[in-house]
């Protein structure tokens, strides 16, 4: 229940302010907005305040602003997104994704002055706080996935028979397990604010590439800086993770378009439920980090020019523009629910696997 109450919020946080940007371009433009909704109809309750009704839908997988004259209708009303110049169209549209993306931001910048987890070198551990040896990748199928052990989990210390051993290094950690392959390893683990204990039996003879427990180490710690330099980061941190982002998700149409699958990685709404219940066990800052990048992700997926997205929409007005006159709204329109529907499939396809994978 309450990894459900904080998914729901995460959603509610990332939706609201995406259709807040749609909801404040077209206000300022002057256009009429009949509905504010969070979530897909059909309608659970809605409330009208002015001339606009703010709404809860039973699917939350996404929400939307509904203008007058969107469908390419009222063209002579003033207050119609119809009647406006491709420009403030254009604008209106890329507002959500705007507001995605200064979220993303805020919520970097603020990380870096409360102070982010980040991989400790000599450079900063002299300023780092609360280090640890944290797992940064479980192998599946591996010794530490069979076992128990999660990604962002920290080894406190291994007990190896009588001995206990306090690891404040990847290499006390390396050696421990390498000098014990084959016998049972008592790992106390710290995860969040949780303590507790897990065994596991490192492999003699692990997998090309993988260490004999299966797992991938990191010494991290928090880091936090004055407010100039966590604006700069967090800045600079957005535009890097922008990038990597659009990097992904080229791979991924890449995958789709010539092998016709999705990157096992791809997570939909139950896959990006479980990180942010991991995430949630992990402490407020790593949730925080987790909405930052999810928001980003939204940014980019957005943008990508395929109907129903709000990249799909720029690409008709830039036809508009070149050609001189509107699309017929009725083609736009169709296309578009093509579309929507053809990324409810993906999601539902997306959805599916990520049960699976609970199993």
């Amino acid at each position: 229940m309450i990894t459900a109450i904080i998914f729901i919020l995460v959603l509610a946080v990332l939706i609201l302010a995406h259709e807040f940007g749609h909801f404040i371009a077209a206000k300022k433009s002057g256009l009429t907005v009949e509905e504010f909704g969070f979530g897909f109809p059909p309608r659970i309750f809605g409330i009208k305040k002015g001339e606009t009704v703010y709404s809860v839908n039973l699917l939350p997988l996404g929400g939307f602003v509904k203008i007058l004259g969107e469908d390419g209708n009222d063209t002579s009303n003033p207050k119609s997104f119809s009647s406006k110049s491709t420009g403030t169209r254009g604008l209106i549209t890329v507002s959500g994704v705007a507001m995605n993306f200064l979220l993303a931001m805020s919520l970097l910048i603020a990380g870096y002055f409360i102070g982010l987890p980040q991989i400790i070198d000599q450079n900063n551990e002299a300023i780092a706080k609360n280090t640890a040896i944290q797992i940064v990748a479980v192998s599946g199928n591996s010794p530490a996935e069979k076992a128990g052990i999660k990604m962002g989990d920290a080894i406190k210390s291994v007990k190896i028979g009588d001995k206990t051993v306090a690891v404040n290094e990847i290499s006390v950690l390396q050696d421990a397990i390498n000098a014990n392959k084959g016998k049972e390893i008592l790992f106390n683990i710290q995860r969040g604010k949780d303590y507790f204990e897990i065994k596991a039996t490192p492999r003699i003879n692990p997998p090309e590439g993988e260490g004999a427990l299966g797992i991938g180490l990191a010494k991290t710690g928090f880091i936090s800086y004055p407010w100039h330099q966590s604006f700069w980061l967090g800045i600079k941190s957005t535009f890097i993770l922008t990038w990597e982002i659009i990097a992904g998700f080229w791979d991924l149409l890449k995958n789709l378009i010539t092998a016709g699958k999705t990157p096992q990685g791809l997570a939909g709404p139950v896959g990006i439920a479980v990180l942010t219940n991991q995430a949630a066990q992990l402490g407020f800052i790593y949730l925080l980090q987790l909405v930052a990048v999810i928001s980003l992700n939204l940014t980019v997926l957005n943008l990508i020019p395929f109907p129903a997205l709000d990249g799909g929409r720029l690409l008709f007005l830039a036809i508009e523009k070149i050609k001189g006159s509107k699309v017929n709204p009725k083609i736009e329109n169709a296309i578009h629910s093509i579309g929507m529907i053809l990324l409810l499939i993906l999601v539902a396809l997306i959805t599916y696997r990520d049960i699976l994978r609970l199993k």
